[in-house]
């Protein structure tokens, strides 16, 4: 019998969710609250493309964008297989859950990847 895949799932789950806790709401209240209310500046362009283009900036936000994610997919999963009772389709909604976040990753990748 092959080893389970539910141990990584949970452990992507997991960072994600630490992520939706911790990291995306300071980013929203610097990027919706804070800058629109002119508390700080963020910069023009010019200012902020060298950041945003560096790769450990882009690895970061590849990061964020694929933990959150593979938790939106695992909390998806779960809410079909025990809110609607949907135990007959563990394999199918497992297997569609995680494929679509993966191949939202791979996009997510790409476009970091080949945006000058």
């Amino acid at each position: 019998m092959g080893r389970s895949r539910e141990p990584y799932l949970w452990a992507l789950f997991s960072a994600g969710g630490m992520v939706a806790a911790l990291v995306l709401p300071a980013l929203a209240f610097v990027l919706w609250i804070a800058a629109p209310a002119g508390w700080i500046q963020l910069g023009g362009y010019d200012r902020v493309a060298p950041l945003v283009l560096h790769p450990v900036t882009r690895a970061a936000l590849l990061a964020l964008v694929v933990l959150g994610l593979f938790h939106a997919a695992h909390r998806f999963r779960y809410t079909l297989y025990d809110g609607l009772q949907l135990y007959h389709l563990n394999a199918l909604i497992a297997g569609l859950t995680y494929g679509a976040a993966a191949v939202a990753s791979l996009a997510a990748a790409w476009t970091l990847a080949t945006v000058p």
